[in-house]
């Protein structure tokens, strides 16, 4: 309005822009007068027209610049403003705030398992990170053998030392074998555990997680600029308020009149432009909020296919432990008889020497009742199942030394009248008869007495 005027109002007006671009600097850019500074860079680039478009392309990019540069700086004021209080802040209703904490809950818990998960199946860090940078290359992890599998490798080969036909030989070999089939199902469960429960849950940190980052960020970024758009609505109509209301000048005279009535225009553009600013802000933080929401209740479902993934994990964690069980099991039975330490020398691994009479040997085992031996139909016998046959448990005694507590392990039920019921977790009395089948005891609780399977028994020192 004031560009082409001359006189009074001419001077009006440069009073008019020297004041407020003393006071807003930011305005120089919308008013005009900044554009005789730029047709002369124009003239002084010569004019051509090569220049001219690099010069051109250069102030897009010093333009783009400055206003990311501007975005930027506004969104630091507003953050920090709301951190003292100085600035008012949009808040998110309820249900939103809600699904942001279940995400974030989900996220904390889901990476605390997966590290534990990973220390369970390899304790070796070293191995971990190992594992950790191959899957970062997208390469193969190379075969690694288990402990179970090292330690039978050991076992074997110290048998083969020793020799595999004498009785340690034939232990370590019988171990060994079993060791080596728990190593082959630890494998089994590891590469079960890992495609089936690890994968999922790392796919959802370094993907879905990432995602939902990713658009929070965002969203809090238009959060700062709606509210820093209020901000400035809020100062522009608080100034257009005050410019409308109180003169420029004390004096009285009409160029003071006009001074005030240019100064109102231009807070009311601003105004306007606020407002113009602020609706795109709130369009914008809409947008992204709706964007944003989507994404967290998606969480539910995330939560549906973590539920899977660990049942799966429970299914091999239980057919990895069954295998592991009955490999002992088998082993147990194999070994078959307890330690020489407990019955006398019944385990003596030689024979013993010619020259040692009946007496000296008869000495060695414990003092029990002898029990006859009952012919087979061919004519030889089968001394534990004739034992077990000709069993009188109210003529059996205890014998004099030999005895030892056992712990049993599970409970048991007897298949007949010669056999003693178990309960888990009860200390019992054995005690081995000469002739009986190495598989089974002697056990007394109190007053009563029968026969008790080793395999149930954790026999104490």
């Amino acid at each position: 309005m004031l560009e082409g005027a001359d006189g009074p109002y001419k001077e009006a007006g440069a009073l008019t822009r020297a004041r407020l671009s003393a006071t807003f600097p930011w305005l120089s850019g919308c008013c005009g007068w900044g554009g005789a500074a730029r047709r002369a860079g124009w003239l002084r680039s010569g004019g051509e027209p090569g220049s001219g478009c690099a010069r051109a392309e250069m102030d897009f990019n010093m333009k783009k610049l400055a206003s990311d540069a501007g975005v930027f700086f506004s969104r630091a004021v507003q953050f920090t403003e709301e951190k003292l209080g100085q600035a008012e802040k949009t808040e998110l209703d309820a249900h939103f705030e809600n699904l942001l904490a279940r995400a974030d809950t989900t996220k904390n818990w889901t990476e605390k398992i997966l590290h534990q998960t990973e220390v369970l199946l390899q304790p070796n860090p070293s191995a971990r990170v190992e594992e950790f940078l191959y899957e970062k290359l997208d390469r193969k992890v190379p075969s690694r053998v288990t402990n179970g599998e090292l330690l039978a490798q050991y076992m074997m080969e110290a048998a083969n030392d020793f020799g595999p036909g004498t009785p340690y030989g034939k232990t370590l070999l019988k171990v060994g074998e079993t060791q080596k089939r728990l190593g082959g199902a630890e494998r089994d469960f590891m590469h079960s555990a890992s495609v089936s429960f690890l994968t999922p849950l790392r796919n959802f940190l370094e993907g879905d997680w990432r995602t939902i980052t990713k658009e929070r960020r965002i969203l809090e970024n238009r959060r700062l600029d709606l509210d820093a758009c209020k901000a400035r609505l809020k100062k522009a109509k608080a100034a257009e308020a005050k410019a409308s209301a109180v003169p420029d000048f004390q004096e009285t005279r009409p160029r003071n009149f006009i001074l005030s009535a240019s100064a109102s225009a231009l807070w009311s553009d601003e105004v306007e432009k606020a407002e113009h600013e602020l609706r795109l802000a709130q369009t914008e933080f809409d947008r992204q909020a709706e964007v944003t929401r989507l994404l967290l209740e998606g969480i539910s479902s995330t939560h549906v296919n973590h539920l899977r993934c660990l049942h799966e994990f429970v299914e091999s964690q239980t057919t990895y432990y069954a295998q592991g069980y009955q490999f002992m099991l088998d082993l147990q039975k194999q070994l078959g008889r307890f330690p020489g330490t407990f019955v006398g020398n019944a385990e003596s691994t030689s024979p013993p020497p010619a020259t040692t009479s009946p007496t000296t040997v008869a000495a060695t085992i414990p003092a029990v009742p002898i029990i006859p031996v009952v012919p087979t139909v061919g004519g030889a016998s089968n001394p534990a199942t004739a034992v077990d046959r000709a069993l009188n448990l109210n003529d059996v005694k205890p014998p004099a030394s030999g005895t030892r507590k056992a712990r049993v392990l599970y409970d048991y039920e007897v298949a007949d009248s010669s056999e003693l019921a178990l309960l888990a977790d009860e200390l019992i009395t054995v005690y081995s008869l000469p002739g009986m089948d190495p598989d089974w005891l002697i056990g007394e609780r109190g007053n009563q007495k029968g026969k008790v399977p080793v395999t149930y028994l954790e026999l104490l020192s």
